[in-house]
């Protein structure tokens, strides 16, 4: 008499339903760790400026002319966000950094009191003012 061998049915499907409870649970994580890994880049970018701005106020006591090309402190470039600018006076600036692509939806500022606020994020995450988030909690 010769005898097979090899998995039953039932044994595949064991593993097959395995592996999706593994994958239901290990992708979003993955997903929220990778997002989170790419707010560094928003934030080392921001925290930079910071450093930049107050060398060009050292060097020109104001803060108007800053963020341009050919000073030391030109908008930093990054892969998943866009920097920018506003409220460029005597005294006060803020630096805007802003989620592109797949981080669309991040929205981080800091101006020259160093207040770090989180404006905007996108859905399922919560913002704060008065830090750069890094959680989908809120936390900083």
């Amino acid at each position: 008499m010769h005898r097979q061998t090899g998995f039953t049915l039932i044994e595949v499907m064991v593993v097959v339903v395995i592996i999706a409870i593994l994958s239901a649970i290990a992708v979003p994580q993955y997903t929220d760790y990778v997002t989170r890994s790419k707010i560094t880049e928003a934030i080392a970018g921001l925290s930079d400026m910071r450093v930049r701005m107050e060398q060009y106020f050292q060097d020109n006591r104001t803060y108007v002319g800053a963020c341009a090309a050919n000073t030391v402190a030109p908008l930093p470039t990054a892969v998943n966000f866009t920097f920018a600018c506003s409220n460029l006076a005597a005294t006060t600036y803020t630096v805007t950094a802003t989620g592109t692509s797949s981080m669309n939806g991040f929205v981080y500022d800091v101006n020259q009191a160093n207040v770090r606020r989180t404006t905007g994020v996108p859905t399922g995450w919560t913002a704060s003012g008065t830090c750069w988030v890094t959680k989908k909690d809120g936390s900083c």
